[in-house]
């Protein structure tokens, strides 16, 4: 087979681009990188909405020049309206729009002389000792991409069967209120003075990018999402009567749905093809963040196919201990044994937040999680935790949506 290229990697999202930038960068050892195609869907209904990203990290950090904010302090309103305030030490809470983050990975491929194909995707499937990858060219007429190894960021048409499978859905609006309204030094990670669901939780959400400016969101983590009208009066009622912003006009809106399964998502759909992104379980179950740990999974991934490695064998991208514990956690927010609100809150504060985040990101020791499982409810995740090898998986009726 004559090879287009030595990978094809598909979208060109956050996963699909820090791959491809990581594979296509030129060798600090002098060698040649792989010839890299990077396939992505012409402007319409397939392409994602602009969306906002945040992750953490300590100290500078790569996309520092391509941030709208970033807090080194951590806010909570508990239920009962108790302040959480807490600093993040070496930490630092940023916030990335993904058309700046876009715009940069695309300047930086064609730097290295990679471009974006404009393509809607078919078919991506072994063939030979390669992948195809199949689809319509944007005059309709049919396309191929032939390469060695395909890496596929596109959303599964179906969820993992799960024990359990809640759906972290918000909207957010851009608000600019008339007089100061905002501390741009602190975000407001989890805000509980909302009405609760039966099962799952609610928060408001507060990212101040100035005094005046910010961007607020209504969350939930329940089995259903809401309609559009729901989402506004939860947003108005937040911003009038909780934040009482006062004056103050909207902006941009954003929404998204995000599953949060303790299904096991497959790493691979052939034995030259690779799933990358939430496609490839980088989406922490218990929380929905997912851009640092696309950064870590394309940094494994793009090391082990230029050295010459199987992707296959890449380290993944949480651990099972995480995985477990997000399971079980799951599982007593499903059952309602444990209120959401209240475990946040106490959790934030009696850990130091530099410590909660790295538990986030599965980064402590297991002494350390011990520690940390002591400050939740102890006897309702347990009995979560002795149920759930007695619990059958069965794949979701909803779809897993766009995130």
């Amino acid at each position: 087979m004559s090879w287009d290229a030595d990978v094809t990697v598909v979208g060109a999202g956050a996963a699909g681009l820090s791959l491809a930038v990581g594979l296509a960068r030129p060798c600090s050892g002098g060698g040649p990188a792989p010839r890299v195609i990077v396939v992505d869907a012409p402007p319409g209904p397939l392409r994602p909405p602009v969306r906002t990203w945040c992750f953490w990290e300590a100290g500078a950090g790569p996309y520092d020049g391509l941030l709208a904010a970033s807090w080194n302090r951590l806010r909570l309103y508990a239920p009962d309206g108790a302040v959480i305030d807490r600093p993040l030490g070496a930490m630092r809470y940023k916030m990335l729009r993904s058309d700046r983050f876009e715009a940069a990975m695309a300047g930086r491929l064609g730097g290295y002389g990679v471009g974006v194909r404009l393509m809607t995707v078919d078919s991506v499937r072994d063939s030979g000792g390669g992948a195809l990858v199949r689809g319509r060219d944007v005059s309709g007429a049919p396309s191929v991409v032939r390469s060695g190894m395909v890496f596929d960021s596109r959303p599964p048409r179906r969820l993992p069967a799960a024990r359990t499978t809640l759906l972290q859905h918000f909207r957010g609006w851009f608000v600019r209120t008339a007089e100061p309204a905002f501390d741009p030094d602190v975000a407001t990670l989890m805000d509980f003075r909302l009405p609760q669901p039966p099962r799952g939780l609610a928060f408001g959400y507060v990212l101040p990018l100035s005094r005046y400016e910010a961007l607020v969101e209504y969350t939930e983590f329940s089995r259903s999402v809401l309609d559009g009208a729901a989402y506004e009066r939860a947003l108005h009622d937040y911003c009038t009567s909780v934040l009482g912003l006062g004056d103050f006009t909207v902006g941009e809106r954003e929404q998204g749905v995000i599953p949060m399964s303790d299904g096991v998502y497959p790493r691979r759909g052939g034995r030259r093809v690779h799933f990358i992104g939430a496609a490839g379980g980088a989406t922490r179950p218990s929380t929905g963040y997912t851009f640092a740990a696309i950064q870590r999974q394309s940094r494994h991934l793009a090391e082990a196919v230029r050295a010459g490695r199987s992707p296959a064998r890449a380290p993944a991208v949480h651990g099972r201990r995480a995985r477990a514990m997000d399971a079980v956690l799951l599982r007593a927010l499903d059952t309602g044994r444990v209120d959401g609100g209240a475990f946040f809150s106490h959790l934030f504060a009696s850990v130091p937040a530099e410590r909660v985040l790295r538990f986030l990101d599965g980064a402590t020791s297991p002494v350390e999680d011990f520690g940390i499982g002591l400050r939740t409810p102890v006897l309702p995740m347990l009995r979560s935790l002795l149920e759930l090898p007695l619990l059958r998986r069965s794949v979701p009726a909803s779809g897993p949506g766009r995130y």
